[in-house]
């Protein structure tokens, strides 16, 4: 007995000491916990990074100046070629992008020759060896005047019928790009050309001498669209076309065949026709013959 009593104490006193070394070890290992805390709050509290500063929009330096243009929501190369009067393969070398269909709104673009110098008006001045127009002489004598105000007839009365605009020697002499009837008139708000009627496949045809420097359908409003370069003043657009008959950079004669007519993104067939000077749009008719 005193043998199993002697074992048996032996035996819960080393009980005793394991279940003693176990609580030691869980509290060993608690404690690494309680450290990392403290460490962890101190990383959570650290301050965020500053932002890199924001990189300017290349160009931005000359916007607001003459020559330049200020890129909108919804612009694309094609339509800053036409409303600036350049061909937008022309932009993509001045302004050196590497892709013409990534422009980013504020972005500021050459749209002058890097050439050309620029009034504050915004005017370019021409190449030498191009024409000018030389101004008459302001300084008459006061006699000169009142025999001019004498002998000057009344003026003639209002017609609805918009009067011709004075020849230029950059007018290309322009011919009726087809000869449907008008649908709409010249509107600077509305319409910015003359929409005339035909039947899809009608001949259109270019209104003077030109290079073609855009025919695809990448402007919206116009579906298939030809735009014509005539001279550093003069572009001229036939929009809504079914077919396209002439390419990007091709020289075109007056009168030539350059499409038909169709109702690509229109709601009927019909040809839209601008006349733009200087890239902003002006009533084709003053330019236009009598028919």
């Amino acid at each position: 007995m005193r043998g199993l009593q002697g074992r048996s104490g032996w035996w819960t006193v080393a009980v005793l000491g394991l279940l003693l070394a176990g609580c030691a070890s869980k509290t060993g290992r608690q404690a690494p916990v309680e450290e990392r805390g403290p460490q962890s709050v101190s990383v959570a509290a650290d301050p965020t990074p500053s932002a890199a500063p924001i990189k300017p929009l290349p160009g931005a330096e000359n916007a607001g100046k003459p020559g330049y243009y200020t890129v909108k929501p919804g612009d694309t190369l094609i339509r800053i070629g036409l409303e600036s009067g350049q061909n937008w393969r022309d932009l993509v070398r001045w302004n050196g992008l590497d892709n013409p269909n990534l422009i980013e709104v504020g972005q500021v673009l050459r749209v002058v020759p890097p050439s050309a110098t620029v009034a504050e008006s915004g005017a370019v001045s021409r190449p030498v060896g191009s024409p000018t127009v030389t101004p008459s002489n302001g300084s008459t004598s006061s006699s000169t005047k009142a025999a001019a105000a004498t002998a000057a007839p009344a003026p003639a009365p209002a017609s609805a019928t918009p009067a011709p605009a004075a020849p230029t020697e950059d007018d290309p002499g322009f011919m009726w790009p087809t000869g449907g009837a008008l649908l709409a008139g010249f509107d600077e708000a509305k319409n910015k050309g003359l929409d005339l009627a035909g039947k899809a496949g009608d001949p259109v045809v270019a209104a003077a001498d030109g290079r073609v420097v855009y025919a695809g359908a990448g402007l919206r409003g116009y579906g298939n669209l030809i735009i014509l370069k005539h001279n550093n003043t003069f572009l001229t657009a036939y929009a809504h076309n079914q077919l396209l008959l002439v390419k990007e950079d091709q020289a075109v004669r007056k009168g030539q065949k350059i499409a038909e007519m169709g109702n690509s993104d229109s709601d009927r067939v019909k040809l839209h026709f601008e006349i733009r000077r200087q890239g902003k749009p002006v009533d084709p008719s003053r330019y236009l013959p009598n028919r």
